[in-house]
C-alpha cells in the first residue's frame, strides 16, 4: 500500500515508536541541512540506512557515527536514537527500511556493532563495493513494498523515485521487500568482510573458504578441502587455523548453521529436511548444535520469526 512523503514530519513526536515490526517501510530520501529525525525512546522496528551521496550521522544511545556513500548503518530497536543531515554538509541522500531483521541477518551485521545497537558497514576507501546491485535491490524491495498482491510484481521502482515511500502489507510483498534487504545486507558486510579477509590471507586459505560458502551442505571434509587448494591435510588445517582463528570444520559448521537459520526463515521445509539440505546427516545432532549456537531449538526459531532485537 504505497503512500507519499508529503507531509510527513521531519521529526518524529517523543512517543513515536516508529513502524511496527509487523511492516516493512522503505523509502528514499534526498535531504537538506536542518533535516533530523528523533526518537526518545527509540523504535520498535530495526532502522536500516544506506547512504546514496551526501553526509548524514545517526546516534543510537551513546554512540555515534557518520554515513557516507556507500555505509550501510544499521540501529536496533528499543534504544533511543537519533538521525539526520551532518553539521557542514550540503545535502543528506539516502535509502531508508523499517523492518524486523531476519535472525541470520546479526551473523553478518556483528562484526559491524559499534555499540548500544548500533551498526555501521564502512566500505574500504579504494572499493566501489557493489553500489549498482545495492541500489538496484533497493529499489527492487520499493517496488516489493508497493505490491499489491495481484498480477506479477513489478520489476523495479523508477530510477527517479526519489521521496516515494511504500509499505508491505501482506505476506508475500513483504517477504519479497525483506529478500531484497537481505541482499543488501550480504553484499554490504560481504564485501567489507572480502576486503578485509582479503589482505595477507593466503590464496589457498580463501580459495577454501570460498569453497565453504559456495555450498555448505557439501559433504566437505579437511582432505577434501586441502585436496582443492593442494596442500596436503595437516598442511591445510594448521594454514586455515592459523590465519582465520577457527579450524576448518568449525568454519564449515558456522556455515551450515547459517544456511540452516535462512532456510528456516525463508522456508516452509521439515527441520529433517533443512537439517539435511544444511549437510548435516543426523536431526538429532543438527538440533543440538543449532540450540547451542542460537539460543533455541531450530522448530522455536521458526516460531519465533524475525529478531526484533539484538
Amino acid at each position: 500500500m504505497p503512500v507519499t512523503a508529503d507531509g510527513l514530519p521531519e521529526s518524529a513526536a517523543p512517543d513515536d515508536p516508529g513502524p511496527p515490526p509487523g511492516l516493512v517501510v522503505v523509502g528514499r530520501y534526498d535531504e537538506l541541512p536542518g533535516y533530523a529525525v528523533q526518537r526518545p525512546r527509540g523504535a520498535d522496528s530495526w532502522l536500516f540506512t544506506w547512504t546514496v551521496s551526501g553526509r548524514g550521522t545517526l546516534r543510537q544511545g551513546r554512540t555515534e557515527t557518520a554515513a557516507g556513500a556507500g555505509d550501510l548503518v544499521v540501529l536496533a530497536p528499543g534504544t533511543p536514537h537519533r538521525y539526520g543531515v551532518q553539521q557542514g554538509a550540503e545535502h543528506w541522500e539516502f535509502w531508508w527500511a523499517h523492518c524486523a531483521a531476519r535472525a541470520s541477518w546479526t551473523t553478518w551485521l556483528g562484526p559491524h556493532g559499534r555499540g548500544d545497537g548500533l551498526y555501521a558497514v564502512t566500505p574500504h576507501p579504494s572499493d566501489d563495493g557493489p553500489h549498482t546491485r545495492v541500489e538496484a535491490a533497493f529499489r527492487r524491495m520499493l517496488a516489493d513494498a508497493r505490491w499489491t498482491g495481484t498480477g506479477t510484481p513489478p520489476e523495479t521502482a523508477p530510477p527517479d523515485d526519489r521521496i516515494a515511500v511504500a509499505a508491505a502489507h501482506g505476506a508475500t510483498a513483504r517477504e519479497l521487500a525483506l529478500g531484497a534487504l537481505e541482499e543488501v545486507v550480504l553484499l554490504t558486510a560481504g564485501a567489507v568482510l572480502g576486503t578485509r579477509t582479503g589482505n595477507g590471507l593466503d590464496p589457498r586459505v580463501r580459495r577454501a573458504q570460498e569453497l565453504i560458502t559456495a555450498d555448505p551442505a557439501a559433504p566437505h571434509t579437511v582432505r577434501s578441502l586441502a585436496a582443492e587448494v593442494a596442500l596436503s591435510p595437516s598442511r591445510f588445517a594448521h594454514l586455515f587455523t592459523r590465519q582465520l582463528g577457527r579450524s576448518p570444520m568449525r568454519a564449515l559448521r558456522e556455515a551450515r548453521l547459517h544456511h540452516a537459520a535462512r532456510l528456516l526463515e525463508s522456508t516452509d521445509l521439515s527441520v529433517e529436511r533443512v537439517a539435511a539440505a544444511s549437510g548435516f546427516a543426523s536431526p538429532f545432532h543438527f538440533n543440538r548444535v543449532f540450540r547451542d549456537r542460537y539460543g533455541t531449538p531450530p522448530g522455536a526459531y521458526r516460531a519465533a520469526g524475525p529478531m526484533v532485537g539484538a
